[in-house]
Order: C-alpha cells, then structure tokens, then sequence
C-alpha cells in the first residue's frame, strides 16, 4: 500500500486534481475585475470599494494556508480536498445570488479561503508522490495550473461579461468546482503514509487496500500531531534565509503581474485604444504563451542541471545545483515588464506592450518554480510550512497592489514606477547568487533552531 508502489496513472490523476484546482482558485481572483464598472453601477460604489472584492479574495487565498496546512498535517490531504471544494461552490452560488454589496464581499473572502486548499497540500503531495530528481517538472505542472488561471481566467471573464452576465461567470466555477468534487471524492488518494517498521514480518502490513479503502477519509489522521507546534514552525521557517527570498521573489513576481493586468485593463479601456472587454481578456492571452515558454526553462532543465551536477559531483546532490538556471528568467521576466510599463506609458500598438507581456508571463512562472522547488528540495519533510510563508506573503502583497497599485504609478508616473519596480526586482534576483556561494553553509546554519534543528535530534 505504499506509495511507492503506486502505479504512474494513480499519482498523477492524485496531483493533477490539485492542479485543477488551483486554476480554479487564481481563475476566481480575476472574476470581478473586468465587470468593476458593472459592479459600481449595480451597487452604488467607488471603484475603490469594488476593489475590495479582489483584494480580500486575494489576501484570503494566501493567509487561508495558516487554516489549512495544520488541518492537513492532521487529518490528511484527501478530506482537505473534499472539504474545500463544496466552500468554494458554496461561496461561489452565494455571489451569483446575492443582491447585497456586503454580501457578495463575504462570499469573495469565503471563495478566496476554500481556495487555499490546494496551495496548502502541493507542497507535501509533491514530495510524497514524486522523486527528487523530477520534482522540477512536477512542480512546473502546478506552476502552469496557476500561470492558467492567472493569464486565462480574465478571458474566461470577458467572454461571460461580454455575452451573459457576470453573476454567470461565478455559476460557472461553482458547476466546475462541483465536477472536480466528483473526481476527487474517486480519484484522490490520500498521500500520507505512516512508515511501518521494514524489519516487521510481511504478514503485519496487512492485505493491499481495496478500492472502497481508498475512498477512506481517516487514513491521513495523525493523532500524534501538535498544532501549536506547526504553528510556531511557521514562524521559524519565515526565518529562515532561502524561505525568505523565496517568499520575497514570488511575492514581487506575482504583484508586478498583477499590477501589470490592471493598468493594461485601464490603459485599453481608454483613449486613444478604446478597446471592448473581450480585447482586454484576449490580451491576456500573451501573458499566458509566455508561460508556456517557461515550462521546458523553469521545470524539466532544472531537473536535468541538479542530476548533471550530482553526477559530476559523485552522486552528492545539492538544492542550489536548481537554482543555475534561474539567470534565464531573470534576465527575461524583469525586461518584460519595463518593455510593458514603457510602451503603454507611450501608447504604443498593442502588440508591443503584449510581448512585455509574454515576457513577465514567463518570468512570473518560470521564477516561481525554480525557487519553490529549491525551497521544496531545501526543506522536505516541512515543504508545506515553508510554502505557507510563501503564499502568505504573495497573498498580502496581492491584495496591496489591488488597492494601491494604480495610485502608485499616477504618483511616480508610469515609466518611473515601472522602472521602480523593475530595480526591486532585479535586487531580489541578484541574492540568487548568494544561495549559489553559500548556500550549504546557510542550511547548516538554519540547523540549530526550530523545525530543522528537532530533526536534527530526532
């Protein structure tokens, strides 16, 4: 029954289902955007108060992780999955019938929190399911799950705005979230597995579990766990050094791509483009072959490069061996965004702001993976704590950028904010080399406290 003997059909139909669900999650964050002028007409409010409605959804998707990774470290990934996901069609028919501007708000938040569910196990799954040296391409899927939901669920949203209503685009993910219930509740297994003693007789384990023990919602349970303690496990992993710049990097990759759409849906909408919302959800659409791009970049040559250097290094593997491919996408992603920022600034054709804009998509994934795999290779057995910080910190930035972002670069003007927040990101991308220096010195040091230095002992 272990997972080691699970077939290759049995783990990824397990992880892909993850996957799915977390392109419905970044897809719901978009939802609002485009109809904003709808919303401040049906409800009587300031674009500034309809922004609410993306911002806290934003905020909750990433601060719901500190809810559901001790959840899941508890009872298991499976009842997570199943639990989530009828909140997340609950929270999604709320806001196709509600009236109420409050209303619609909360079930914003609700949806954002459910959401958080498949953020929360991706990191444990993935090193239960998979091998080190392929952990590179497998993250790269749920990577581009979200780059998906990122850069397609505005089309999505200007479809439905432009030819039904956008109480249909939230109907729409409710009937898709259902159906993916369905195939969890068959096809996702739970991935915790309790190491038995190998020197036990074979007769101990037990028969091999039948089809209706996999359907088990128990199986992931471990009375042993302590809540406080993965509590305070996230405050030391924020600590530690490559936790941190992770959290920084995908925080400020994310924030910029979100800066990036709302200015060009504004930008478009106006003189001299005066371009319809289906235009601004089919811009996108550069974003996300960019992110197509970025699979073979941030996924299987990260996974190529660290068994090259560990063959050359007689089989001693190291994290940072990933992080030699990081130069690509950022040198790539950063350039994008300037190219962006500066020929809209200058009205520019359009097809020159969409190629910035191919070229941030495949910054924004390429970037996040290989950092959250070397983060994922540094940290193993507390992948989902150390990814907490990560998507925390990139759910807070999001929904500040929400709020504040356009009033940024109207003070600072266009070309200097988005040259601002080029420098900020460049700066990041350079401790990279660091990482690279003395990287195994930082993850001895990070050994003598918290989570690390209790394996140490253990």
């Amino acid at each position: 029954n272990g997972i080691q003997n699970w077939t290759g059909w049995q783990k990824y139909r397990t992880y892909l289902i993850i996957c799915l669900f977390s392109f419905l999650a970044t897809a719901n964050t978009s939802k609002f955007i485009l109809a904003t002028s709808l919303l401040e007409e049906e409800f009587d409010k300031s674009p500034m108060v309809v922004g609410y409605l993306t911002c806290f959804n934003i905020l909750a998707l990433g601060v719901g992780n500190l809810f559901w990774v001790p959840l899941m470290r508890l009872i298991g990934k499976r009842p997570i999955i199943l639990l989530a996901l009828p909140v997340f069609v609950a929270a999604n028919v709320w806001s196709s019938k509600t009236h109420s501007f409050n209303q619609l708000l909360a079930s914003s938040v609700l949806s954002g929190f459910a959401s958080t569910a498949a953020e929360a196990t991706v990191g444990a799954v993935v090193t239960d399911l998979f091998f080190v040296h392929e952990r590179g391409a497998k993250l790269m899927i749920f990577h581009f799950g979200l780059s998906c939901g990122t850069f397609l669920g505005p089309l999505i949203s200007a479809f439905t705005i432009e030819y039904s209503a956008w109480r249909v685009g939230c109907e729409s993910f409710a009937i898709a979230a259902g159906a993916l219930w369905i195939l969890a509740a068959l096809f996702f297994r739970e991935t915790t597995y309790h190491n038995r003693d190998v020197y036990a007789p074979v007769s101990s384990y037990g028969s091999r579990t039948t089809f209706a023990g996999k359907l088990s919602l128990v199986k992931g349970y471990d009375d042993h766990r302590n809540l406080l303690r993965v509590f305070c496990d996230y405050i030391y992993m924020i600590t530690y050094p490559s936790v941190m710049w992770t959290s920084v990097m995908v925080a400020t990759c994310s924030g910029w791509n979100t800066i990036v759409q709302l200015k060009s849906y504004r930008s478009f909408s106006e003189s001299p483009y005066n371009h319809d919302t289906l235009f601004l959800g089919l811009f996108s659409i550069s974003g996300f072959i960019g992110s197509i791009l970025a699979i073979p970049i941030g996924g299987k040559l990260i996974d190529i490069l660290s068994n090259r250097f560990t063959t050359s290094h007689q089989g001693t593997r190291e994290p940072e061996y990933r992080l030699y491919a990081f130069i690509i996408p950022a040198i790539i992603g950063p350039m994008g965004s300037l190219l962006f920022g500066f020929t809209i600034a200058e009205k520019r054709p359009w097809i020159q702001p969409a190629v910035g804009y191919a070229m941030q998509g495949f910054g924004l994934t390429a970037i996040s993976n290989i950092v959250v795999t070397y983060v994922v290779d540094t940290y193993v057995e507390h992948a989902a704590e150390a990814l907490t910080a990560v998507f925390v910190l990139r759910g807070v930035v999001g929904a500040v950028v929400v709020l504040y972002g356009d009033n940024w670069l109207r003070t600072a003007g266009e070309k200097q904010g988005f040259g601002q927040m080029v420098g900020v990101q460049y700066f990041l991308c350079l401790w990279a080399i660091a990482f690279l220096l003395w990287g195994k010195k930082i993850r001895a040091f990070t050994a003598w406290y918290g989570p690390m230095n209790r394996m140490e002992h253990s």
